[in-house]
């Protein structure tokens, strides 16, 4: 699967647009994450625990996004973009979406 956030496949010609594909997920913080984070924040520095929960829920709705893709029998998303926003305190969703298409 080609995944690109351009509206084309350089070399590459689509042969048919299938239409919006899309995957997400929604993470809530852990109150161990939340009490090193805490300390951190003290000190300073990153926030390794929030920055790999949140690489981590990035590559899920992409997954969850080519899954979608493939189902509708694609083996390209153009124009791929992740949206992230907050469900409620403690919670955050991420959101991949994107136009698949069926390469040449």
């Amino acid at each position: 699967m080609i995944i690109t956030t351009s509206d084309c496949v350089e070399g590459r010609s689509i042969v048919k647009t299938i239409g919006l594909v899309k995957g997400n997920t929604i993470r809530a913080r852990h109150v161990g994450k939340d009490i090193m984070a805490g300390l951190r924040g003290i000190v300073g520095g990153e926030i390794s625990e929030y920055t790999e929960m949140m690489s981590e829920a990035r590559e899920q709705a992409i997954s969850r996004m080519v899954e979608d893709a493939e189902a509708k029998g694609a083996n390209a998303v153009v124009s791929m973009r992740l949206a992230t926003s907050m469900i409620m305190q403690n919670a955050s969703e991420v959101l991949a979406y994107g136009t698949a298409v069926v390469l040449e």
